[in-house]
């Protein structure tokens, strides 16, 4: 308990100091807020480390896309990964919900840094120009796109059925896609206590070629994460 307790305090304090000591650079040019970014993941790394004796394996890194655009789709079981992938990827783009860009600062770096926001289980406006937002982001931009397609925090036991649209990206994009399944569940809970003494491992999958049908790469995606997890597990 004591160890929840200083990781927890240590870590959110850490992400404020943070947020406050970049906030002048909501002003510059967006580099310089995605240094930020990367920077928190360190020190997501840092606390799992120091207080929970938390190792962090990264799996696969030869399968990185290096040459090609890409986007990321990623398992989602903690707060973790929307952290610590920013120092992996070359500073993703992330698609969330409406509602966090609404929040005070948080929200702004959210927004400075390009993420795409939507309103889930909803047709409005902003959701009509959703793809185009997308399309105009990875024709723009170096910086992978990175979605979770199971859409919230799951128990790392739990394996619903992925959203549709992550197919729906890979069929308008028509680009690579680089899966990605972690077992951070385990120790970074989405509710209760975190658990220490053992191990994340981040494991980068084989990219996944374009041209599949829409169902094809679903079904393909969802099965190659899914089994990594098993066998993570």
């Amino acid at each position: 308990m004591i160890r929840n307790i200083l990781f927890s305090l240590s870590f959110f304090t850490g992400i404020i100091f943070i947020s406050l000591l970049f906030l002048p650079t909501l002003l510059f040019p967006q580099k310089f807020v995605l240094l930020g970014g990367k920077l928190m993941g360190h020190w997501s790394r840092i606390c799992l480390k120091f207080f929970l004796s938390t190792n962090i394996i990264i799996k696969g890194e030869e399968n990185i896309i290096k040459d090609r655009k890409y986007f990321i789709a990623s398992s989602h079981q903690s707060m973790f990964e929307t952290f610590f992938l920013q120092t992996i990827f070359n500073s993703p783009v992330f698609i969330l919900k409406k509602e966090l860009i609404l929040i005070p600062i948080f929200g702004w770096f959210l927004k400075k840094i390009g993420s795409i926001s939507i309103k889930r289980d909803k047709t409005t406006k902003d959701n009509l120009s959703f793809f185009d937002d997308i399309s105009k982001t990875i024709k723009n931009s170096n910086r992978p796109l990175i979605i979770f397609p199971q859409a919230t925090r799951v128990l790392p036991t739990e394996r619903p059925n992925f959203k549709k649209g992550v197919a729906r990206i890979y069929d308008e994009l028509k680009i690579y896609c680089q899966p990605v399944a972690i077992n951070s569940g385990f120790v970074w809970p989405k509710h209760g206590k975190k658990n220490s003494n053992r191990d994340i491992t981040i494991s980068i999958l084989e990219p996944i070629s374009p041209g599949l049908t829409k169902e094809t790469f679903l079904n393909t995606l969802e099965k190659e994460i899914y089994s990594e997890l098993d066998a993570l597990n």
